[in-house]
């Protein structure tokens, strides 16, 4: 078993749901406070943050990510208990094998191989560890990052462990993300019989011209590094359940994914327009999650590329497909973000699980950023 494998197996029997970190972060301090780094543990509310640093000067890389994991679902659905790291046909099976534990691992063990062959290594390397990433993600990565830019640290480079491979490890890149914006939409109407429609308003008979030009609406044709923005309606609820009763109100919960041909009031702005042109009665309510962010290019992601290639024997592809990240949180401090980590496919599922030769490619690649980044000339 190599190091690697060993410590996401450690990582994973830790039921850590969001957002009970149990005991991950205090096992990721051990090992990176026997390498020099100085850690940090930074609780807001009920999130455990990890912030640990090895060095004080610039480029500040930083490896991002989060020992939180979703609920498991029922049990007896699992083949293997999905706290008890289990391997089977080359597969490590267990809840945050793939997102994103095993990414922590590998980032941890690149680590120790970088810093035993390079313990002058030129700036500083430091590790951004949430327990709220799968959460609500307020008092998690946001709150750290509001800490560092406080207090003057500036991050140059980030990879975030994230799984953004789709048939084999380290086949994609996520050199950005679409932004992200909710729409808590509710129309109001008046409650009737519906014998007698003349006496009421009902609110869906009214927004359904509005859902219809919504969904028939080319928002945009997105541009070289960004699909077309999205739209989508993920709740819509109405009624009392009886048969015979016109709806007093209709609810309506709506997502925009973004490219940077969007901005998040632009949206705003033209989904209410086409509500009061249409004589529509309502209120709503906007969330922006998430703005775009993009890093077309520059040191870190021809350092990921060429890692990649040298391990892989492949160029990886760039994209920006996908939801949203905890690097929505550190890209506006302008630091050159990536995504990085194994395949995807079975995040959040049950059964999730992760190839086990990914583990080591993931920890050499990463320790070939570093290397093209940080190794002293």
């Amino acid at each position: 078993m190599s190091d690697t494998l060993e410590l996401a197996c450690d990582l994973i029997r830790r039921a850590s749901i969001t957002p009970d970190d149990a005991g991950c972060q205090d096992l990721l301090q051990q090992r990176l406070g026997a390498l020099g780094f100085q850690n940090e543990s930074l609780r807001f509310g009920e999130v455990d943050n990890l912030w640990s640093r090895r060095g004080s000067e610039g480029p500040l890389l930083v490896f991002a990510g989060h020992t939180d994991v979703v609920p498991t679902g029922p049990l007896d659905s699992w083949r293997s208990p999905p706290f008890e790291p289990t391997l089977n046909q080359g597969k490590l099976y267990g809840r945050g094998a793939a997102d994103m534990k095993s990414s922590i691992a590998a980032f941890v063990t690149a680590c120790e191989r970088f810093v035993a062959a390079h313990p002058e290594h030129k700036g500083s390397i430091a590790f951004l560890i949430t327990s709220d990433e799968e959460g609500p993600a307020v008092n998690g990565t946001a709150k750290v990052v509001e800490t560092l830019i406080a207090r003057g640290e500036r991050i140059d480079y980030c990879i975030v462990g994230e799984p953004t491979s789709t048939s084999s490890c380290a086949d994609t890149v996520k050199n950005g993300r679409r932004g992200s914006l909710n729409g808590f939409l509710r129309v109001h109407g008046e409650q009737g019989h519906v014998a007698y429609p003349h006496l009421a308003r009902n609110p869906l008979h009214a927004f359904a011209p509005v859902l219809q030009e919504l969904v028939a609406t080319n928002w945009d044709e997105g541009n070289e590094h960004f699909p077309p923005t999205t739209f989508q309606i993920s709740n819509i609820h109405a009624g009392t359940g009886a048969t015979n009763v016109i709806p007093g109100d209709l609810e309506v919960w709506l997502n925009f994914r973004f490219s940077t041909e969007q901005s998040a009031a632009g949206l705003e702005q033209h989904v209410e327009a086409m509500l009061k042109r249409h004589g529509v009665d309502y209120s709503i309510e906007w969330q922006r999650s998430a703005e775009p962010f993009l890093t077309a290019g520059g040191a870190l992601v021809e350092a990921a590329q060429a890692a990649i290639e040298e391990v892989a024997g492949s160029r990886p592809e760039l994209s920006t497909t996908g939801g949203t990240s905890d690097g929505r949180f550190i890209a506006p401090t302008g630091a050159q973000v990536i995504e990085l980590g194994p395949v995807n496919a079975t995040i959040h599922k049950i059964d999730e699980h992760v190839g086990v030769d990914e583990l080591d490619t993931l920890s050499a690649v990463y320790e070939g950023i570093l290397r093209r980044l940080l190794a002293a000339e």
